[in-house]
């Protein structure tokens, strides 16, 4: 037991000691989540379980001392897909007087217009063995995955942790702010698919109207041709039909007359 504690406040001093694994509380709008270069997992402080504890449904008060924060690893955006995993880390750092056993990690999405409306709850993860020593501060994963079929926008993310100390059980929330789902697929989704569609769509009736317009303005345009006789014009196929009467006689007595 003694040798854990040793190495529990080895590891300990170890993340204290590095400044890369300085993280900001969740509720910060900082960007301090570029500062957090490794995690500790597994040993002593979080051995993944594979059953789940349970640890009811009830509300729990945190536990005095107990300070919590997170962090998106190399995702400053909180920028999740729709069904693929996406990390967490959850830090917790214990300045009470007792060790704290940390029990599971679970999270829910919720509209973030009001709380009261749950969009999904999230797999929950337990440890076993996951105890953190007074004066110690630790860091668990916490892996989740939206569902697939989640439409693209703005939610937001309600974290908590489960811890016992001295068989009292607490929860703490770690994370209670907005991500980001983006949707899964190829380069195009559906939508985009059907926007391009009705684009291309909308651009060939233009040309076509256009294309209308313009031979419905050239037919306006072409007129007979004209030839001129003197000073007044008159149709060239008047001159063919009434060549030889009388009244092309007329004309041409009248156009010496001029001269």
């Amino acid at each position: 037991m003694a040798m854990k504690r040793v190495r529990a406040l080895f590891l300990a001093l170890l993340l204290l000691a590095c400044p890369l694994l300085q993280v900001a509380r969740c509720q910060s709008d900082s960007d301090s989540e570029s500062g957090v270069a490794d995690a500790v997992e597994g040993g002593d402080l979080g051995i993944v379980g594979e059953d789940v504890q349970d640890f009811g449904d009830g509300n729990f008060d945190p536990a005095p001392g107990i300070d919590m924060v997170c962090v998106f690893p190399r995702n400053s955006a909180k920028l999740v897909t729709a069904g693929e995993e996406t990390e967490l880390l959850v830090g917790m750092k214990n300045d009470g007087e007792s060790s704290v056993n940390v029990i599971a990690i679970k999270a829910s999405v919720h509209l973030p217009y009001d709380h009261r409306l749950l969009v999904q709850n999230l797999t929950a993860q337990a440890f076993s063995n996951a105890s953190v020593p007074a004066s110690v501060q630790a860091t668990f994963p916490y892996i989740f995955a939206v569902s697939k079929y989640l439409q693209p926008g703005t939610f937001d993310l309600v974290g908590t942790i489960f811890y016992e100390i001295d068989q009292h059980p607490y929860q703490s929330t770690f994370y209670n702010g907005t991500i980001e789902v983006a949707e899964s697929g190829g380069f195009l989704s559906v939508e985009s698919l059907f926007l391009v569609t009705l684009g291309i769509a909308l651009l060939v009736l233009l040309g076509l109207w256009i294309h209308g317009q313009i031979q419905n303005i050239s037919k306006k345009t072409k007129r007979t041709p004209k030839v001129e006789v003197g000073t007044g014009t008159r149709d060239a196929s008047l001159d063919e039909w009434l060549q030889g009467t009388a009244y092309t006689q007329s004309l041409s007595s009248k156009s010496k007359k001029k001269k």
